[in-house]
């Protein structure tokens, strides 16, 4: 399930941001939860099953979700949350295009990539 970050979650989307290549960095990385804590347009969402295991991070325009951020917990890798993560932020925000940033599209080209494969492997 997707839930809206809150300030009681902060060291554990810290923890999951952290595996975001760009990151790395502590500076960068407090910058980065002050601006989706602070800026309405910067808005942070959390994948919760049993614990939180996900994250996905946006950038919000009128019609566009930018996705900035998208990290999950390496011991629930390759289990579909990634992927859940961007269906349930389009069904949440049906209005808007969600779209990847130069960050997240391999990310993105990947989940298409596997779509693909299935689709062929159905057809088979």
């Amino acid at each position: 399930m997707l839930i809206r970050y809150k300030k009681a979650f902060e060291k554990i989307a810290m923890g999951l941001l952290s595996f975001m290549p760009n990151e790395k960095d502590l500076k960068k990385l407090q910058q980065t939860m002050k601006q989706y804590e602070t800026e309405d347009n910067w808005q942070l969402f959390l994948w919760k099953e049993e614990d939180i295991v996900g994250l996905i991070g946006v950038f919000k325009t009128d019609s566009t979700l930018e996705i900035q951020h998208i990290s999950v917990n390496p011991s629930h890798r390759h289990e579909g949350i990634g992927k859940s993560m961007v269906k349930h932020l389009r069904d949440m925000h049906s209005e808007h295009e969600v779209k990847p940033n130069s960050e997240t599209a391999s990310f993105f080209e990947k989940c298409d990539e596997i779509d693909q494969e299935k689709v062929i492997d159905e057809e088979q």
